[in-house]
């Protein structure tokens, strides 16, 4: 009996438990839409709009910090506003600002995706990988696979690196994908993704001292894509 008792307990304490979180999410979701409706909140999103209209990016980003501190919660602001430092290559404010968003939203792939090209840019690799793993895991994106092993390589990871470029090998995707390489005129190249990976492989190799296996690498590379600049240049230097 006095089991069923607590039994009874045990789950009339849950059901308050449930009630009073509703009640407390619906108090919020309230006291959202209220701040929406002020004047303060209306002004500040109007300015906002009108500066995107006006290409204005600095009174966007403050009308934007106002709104932020109108609504702390909402996490959908605060990555417009990290948006907005990426797209103007303000790296470090822009990782900065989506660390907040992960925090109140760390299922938002996208933010994490930023966060990831954000933090390459300011230098902090080993960061950036992290990012890009947890992505991969999440996904299986084979584009998040290739920054993966590009990191690995820049990190002297190399074992790590193979690993994940024999994975894209064996994979189907990599004859379709392309990548953009900068030419001999510093003009942005299509590359196969496979004839890429080959070209990693052969720079591993030759950073590991193997200069054998680097030119066959980048060989396999010509062979994947005859005009691949950089494949190109690569096998050249160790052949004279």
């Amino acid at each position: 009996m006095k089991k069923v008792i607590l039994g009874v307990t045990v789950w009339v304490l849950m059901l308050v438990m449930i009630q009073a979180v509703q009640a407390q999410e619906e108090a919020q979701a309230q006291q959202q839409i209220d701040i929406r409706q002020t004047m303060v909140y209306r002004m500040q999103k109007g300015i906002y709009q009108r500066a995107v209209k006006y290409s204005d990016v600095n009174a966007a980003i403050n009308a934007l910090y106002n709104i932020c501190i109108l609504e702390p919660q909402n996490d959908s602001i605060l990555y417009a506003l990290a948006y907005m430092y990426f797209d103007n290559q303000r790296y470090f404010s822009a990782t900065l600002t989506l660390n907040d968003v992960l925090l109140l939203n760390p299922n938002n792939a996208r933010a994490l995706e930023m966060r990831a090209v954000s933090l390459e840019q300011v230098g902090a690799i080993d960061k950036s990988l992290e990012d890009y793993e947890s992505l991969y895991l999440r996904e299986n994106n084979i584009n998040f696979l290739y920054k993966m092993a590009i990191l690995q390589y820049q990190l002297k990871r190399y074992k790590e690196s193979k690993t994940n470029i024999d994975i894209m090998l064996s994979k189907s995707e990599s004859d379709e994908i392309k990548i953009y390489f900068p030419d001999e005129n510093e003009i942005d190249q299509e590359v196969v993704l496979r004839a890429s990976l080959h070209n990693l492989k052969g720079l591993i190799a030759k950073a590991e001292g193997d200069t054998t296996e680097a030119k066959k690498q980048f060989g396999i590379a010509l062979e994947v894509q005859s005009d691949f600049y950089l494949a190109k240049k690569n096998y050249e230097e160790l052949s004279n």
